[in-house]
């Protein structure tokens, strides 16, 4: 019966089912368990202290950007059983808050031009299945102690949500977005057809860009006027970074480059997306890259 005991209380550790759930389905006497947890009160007091200090280094580790449910996941790769339940309380007994997000953001998007305007190609589309199908590019602010703004351009895979191509400018115009691209170009190579999706801004629309886009055999799609919910994956992207960075104003364009440089690193090689099982984007890229070659191997 100990044993039985012993299996209610492995899984209530988790905190994802009650004691009480976990006895009727394995035909456990409630008072019983009750009686033996009794005798057992200093174990959970005892695991608590070993998980703690384990909770707070990866919550310094990823600097606040990790709430309960990221640090459970964290915990659970590193098989140490951990419900969400449970690493929330811990955190709140060491005074362990997660950075919570801002809401002022200038306006980035110059949609009044005459440059022209691409389809929604996405629209009708279905998810994309491997990398380098779909990108997504957009452009935001970063506040700076001059009282004026730098402007980070990024390019993100729809598929792994990793930063495929950034750039750093001082102004908004088209050259960052194009150096963005070439270099997400000369790093991923992709195959012809690949779809690049933007809003409707004119470092997009601009005949430089499209001609860029047109060399590398890219199928341009734009989102509709006034709906930034048809770029909803860039938009996510953007508050992530504002929220994790804790955008403070940076002293200069020198010292915003390199924040900004070790956060995308960060992002793509260290940072669990939900939207991909909790894998950094490195690691999804790398799974899919082995499934890939399992399938071409010969049986």
């Amino acid at each position: 019966m100990r044993d039985r005991y012993t299996a209610v209380d492995q899984i209530v550790i988790s905190e994802e089912f009650s004691a009480v759930q976990v006895c009727q389905v394995l035909g456990v006497s409630r008072s019983g368990y009750a009686a033996w947890c009794g005798e057992h009160a200093t174990r959970r007091e005892q695991d608590d202290a070993q998980l703690a200090p384990i909770i707070e280094e990866v919550f310094w580790q990823h600097r606040r950007r990790y709430g309960a449910r990221r640090i459970a996941v964290e915990l659970n790769r590193r098989d140490l059983a951990c419900g969400v339940a449970r690493v929330a309380r811990l955190m709140k007994t060491r005074g362990l808050r997660a950075i919570q997000p801002k809401s002022f953001q200038p306006k980035t998007t110059n949609s009044a031009h005459r440059l022209g305007y691409n389809e929604n190609l996405l629209a009708a589309a279905e998810f994309p299945e491997s990398i380098n199908q779909v990108w997504v590019a957009d452009l935001t602010y970063i506040p700076l102690r001059t009282r004026r703004f730098g402007y980070l351009s990024l390019l993100l895979d729809l598929c792994s949500r990793r930063i495929v191509g950034w750039e750093y400018g001082t102004t908004m115009e088209d050259e960052h977005s194009i150096a963005a691209l070439k270099r997400a170009i000369k790093e991923r190579q992709p195959q012809w057809s690949l779809v690049h999706h933007s809003d409707r801004g004119s470092q997009y629309a601009s005949k430089q860009y499209r001609a860029v886009l047109r060399r590398a055999r890219m199928r341009q799609s734009m989102s509709a006027a006034g709906n930034c919910y048809d770029n909803a994956f860039m938009e996510s992207c953007f508050g992530t970074l504002k929220t994790e960075l804790q955008l403070v104003d940076y002293a200069d364009d020198a010292m915003a480059q390199r924040e900004l440089t070790e956060y995308l690193h960060y992002y793509n090689q260290q940072r669990r997306h939900s939207g991909i099982g909790y894998d950094t984007p490195a690691e999804f890229e790398r799974h899919q890259a082995s499934l890939t070659m399992s399938k071409t191997l010969p049986k």
